[in-house]
């Protein structure tokens, strides 16, 4: 089967071309230089850039891929979560070219995709199901913070997720506090490196706490008022670099805590992370650190995987087809393939 893929879910273009397991080709068009102007995204400048972008990066696609419109047996596109106007724009598109092609669509939803990009790897990347097993997945993006039993293959449940601020987003505005660019989590994680991750303490929001939900919004309160008594300090090089440490490991122990946990509790042997902030080098290393003390199998995505992709999209909308576990119709964009608590 090959199948064409879109994902328009927030401030990336994407297409990708999958043909049986393996991504024969990946696009993504990047907004962040349109959206640093403005310190975050904004919802109807993204949605222009998606109309803009999405018929050059397929073409593309379809150019490294080196395989003609009409050879294409499926198309798939993110249904959501996301930015409303900007997931219309990829799904309608998909739907589009669909019909024209006569061809069957599915919807797919953006975090299921998220929760099996850790097993796509390789040069080029290959979906790899063979050693697939039951696992505790950790999503964690500027939008979301969920953590999610995947008791086997395209069955999940939600475990726990975002009550105010995701982890993502705790980074973006602590790092604007600190006056630095958008989007700052890479940021943070760079300076961090060199900075004292106990120079200064602050809280670990529902660390103590027995559910698996996570809210950062108190931790970034605390780095405001605590901003607004030391002001200085953000002007400081070595301050600044002890700042990002003592705030990113502040939320890297709850992610990887409460993730570490869960895995315990459901008694499975592996964990999976992905997501934007799965990038995190100080996540992937206590992570990694916490399993191997724990006698668990990680699988992290791989960094080009972890942020917004249609890569992730096309694999497990082919999978899907395959297993005939999904509708394949135009009406299929409210099919949700997702099993909540």
């Amino acid at each position: 089967m090959t199948l064409l893929a879109f994902e328009t879910s927030c401030d990336e273009t994407s297409a990708a071309v999958v043909r049986d397991g393996c991504v024969l080709a990946s696009v993504v068009s990047s907004q962040i230089k349109l959206h640093s102007e403005y310190g975050g995204v904004v919802p109807e400048l993204a949605t222009r850039e998606h109309l803009r972008n999405l018929l050059p990066v397929a073409r593309a696609v379809l150019r490294e891929a080196g395989v003609e419109a009409g050879e294409v047996d499926a198309v798939a596109a993110t249904q959501g979560p996301g930015l409303p106007n900007a997931l219309m724009i990829g799904l309608k598109a998909a739907q589009g070219v669909a019909f024209a092609l006569g061809r069957p669509f599915l919807g797919v939803h953006h975090h299921e995709a998220h929760l099996y990009s850790p097993w796509i790897s390789g040069t080029p990347p290959r979906a790899d199901f063979g050693d697939f097993q039951p696992n505790i997945a950790l999503i964690v993006s500027g939008g979301h913070t969920m953590l999610i039993h995947v008791a086997a293959e395209l069955r999940h449940q939600v475990l726990g997720s975002t009550l105010d601020d995701a982890a993502g987003e705790c980074f973006d505005k602590t790092g604007k506090l600190l006056g630095l660019p958008y989007p700052a989590g890479p940021e943070i994680d760079r300076l961090a490196r060199q900075g004292n991750p106990r120079a200064f303490e602050f809280p670990r929001p529902m660390l103590a706490d027995a559910s698996d939900d996570f809210s950062f919004s108190g931790l970034k309160t605390s780095v405001r008022y605590f901003l607004q008594k030391n002001p200085a300090l953000a002007d400081e090089a070595g301050s600044l670099r002890d700042l990002c440490a003592s705030v990113q490991a502040a939320i890297v122990e709850v992610l990887t805590a409460k993730t570490l946990r869960a895995a315990c509790r459901a008694r499975v042997r592996c964990v999976t992370a992905s997501g934007g902030v799965s990038c995190n080098s100080a996540l992937r290393e206590q992570l990694a650190a916490g399993c191997r003390s724990a006698g668990l199998t990680l699988r992290l995505a791989e960094r080009e995987l972890c942020t917004d992709n249609a890569a992730m999209i096309g694999i497990l909308a082919e999978r899907k087809l395959l297993r005939g576990t999904a509708a394949t119709s135009l009406d299929a964009e409210i099919e949700p393939g997702w099993t909540l608590a």
